[in-house]
């Protein structure tokens, strides 16, 4: 996700290392209330241990920071360079994805002082006035670890929904507040508007160039479609009527016997979600969350209506926010991930987070109840297979 050498990120050295700090100790602090055992496993091949996030993140800034900056650079060990290194080609081998939860060792101890040791050595580095492109990234692998934050959160929930005592990660983990609403929709005029980021603070390559697009008049719904509204789906054997579905999607749930959200269980008493609190009686007011693009297009079909272009859902955003557009549910748009007009991948290594992935993948927009608060933004594209539902994913409609 590097972005063009014409984004210089404005920040005074101490802050900057005050944030370097404060987020690489969050990331030490979600880990916090997990056994080793829990930190060791991996659930699916699209998700990793939490002990593999923490050691990747630090790979990442030993890699392309420290290997870089750092006067007599030394590993901290040899093969970590191969065992946490993601999907990143140009920097050399790496240890297959699903099999991350077969490291055993690096324990975990082991991997926090890796993180330890490069931790002082990046603070050393700051201890001077940082040069721009060190300044950029610096805060580059901080956002990069913002990202991983979420995946901790998204990636332990499905781990722990695979036990059938249903453990709760934190009982005192704060979902947002929510309040019954019934379906309302705001008017946009549409015309010609421009998207993308524009400024100098940081952001993606993904995010630009910032260009022009039309869109025709629209409305989008005020609110998130909520669990009572997508269980009258079910209850309207939804799950089973192809009317409602695209062929390839209907396909999906009939091969993997997909016929609710991924963290519903229907028992004597009704049905409940698993979250990260545990197992609970299921909130009908509460947004539907943990849905495919599969589902949340079947859904929006099934009401009348459609899902937004990732363009009128920036527009909205940018003009007139809604309601739960950030901090609640990242929502499918119908958008395919691809280049905007104009993109280049950056050279080298870190120009493969983004550019290589722009092929059978949706874009989602918003962001996520897991999402860290200054890691959102209205120009931000996420962006998931169709068949992902392990992430906190909903539904906003559109007409």
């Amino acid at each position: 996700m590097l972005a063009r050498s014409d984004l210089p990120v404005a920040t005074l050295p101490e802050n900057l290392a005050k944030q370097f700090s404060n987020i690489r100790n969050h990331s030490v602090a979600l880990a916090a209330p997990l056994s080793d055992e829990d930190c060791a496993a991996q659930s699916m091949p699209d998700a990793s241990p939490v002990k593999w996030h923490l050691a990747h993140t630090t790979w990442f800034f030993e890699t392309f920071i420290l290997e870089r900056f750092e006067q007599n650079f030394t590993p901290f060990h040899e093969a970590f360079r191969v065992l946490f290194n993601s999907y990143y080609n140009g920097v050399g081998e790496k240890h297959p994805r699903p099999e991350r939860g077969f490291l055993t060792r690096p324990t975990r101890a082991h991997v926090l002082a890796y993180r330890k040791d490069v931790d002082c050595r990046i603070a050393s580095l700051l201890a001077s006035p940082p040069s721009p492109q060190l300044t950029y990234l610096i805060i580059l692998g901080l956002q990069h670890e913002q990202q991983h934050q979420e995946l901790i959160l998204t990636d332990v929930l499905h781990l722990l929904s695979r036990n059938p005592l249903f453990p709760a990660y934190n009982e005192d983990f704060a979902y947002p507040a929510v309040e019954k609403s019934n379906l309302a929709w705001q008017k946009f005029a549409g015309g010609v508007v421009e998207i993308g980021h524009a400024g100098r603070s940081f952001h993606f390559d993904n995010e630009r160039p910032r260009h022009r697009q039309f869109l025709e008049p629209f409305e989008l719904a005020e609110n998130l479609v909520t669990n009572a509204q997508f269980l009258a789906f079910i209850e309207a054997a939804g799950y089973q009527d192809p009317a409602f579905w695209l062929s390839e999607g209907f396909s999906w749930i009939g091969a993997n016997d997909v016929r609710h959200p991924l963290y519903w269980h229907k028992t004597p008493s009704g049905w409940h979600e698993f979250s990260l609190t545990g197992l609970h009686p299921l909130n009908p007011d509460a947004p539907a969350l943990h849905l495919s693009y599969f589902e949340a297009a079947a859904y929006a079909q099934y009401a009348n209506a459609r899902l937004p272009t990732e363009a009128e859902w920036e527009h909205a955003a940018s003009v007139k926010p809604l309601p739960a557009m950030f901090g609640t549910a990242w929502q499918w748009t119908s958008s395919s991930y691809a280049p905007y007009p104009g993109f280049t991948a950056a050279p080298g290594a870190l120009g493969e987070y983004n550019g290589k992935f722009m092929v059978n993948q949706y874009v989602l927009r918003g962001a996520s109840l897991a999402t860290p608060e200054s890691h959102s933004r209205a120009t931000y594209r996420n962006f998931f297979p169709t068949t992902a539902r392990w992430q906190f994913t909903g539904i906003r409609l559109a007409r």
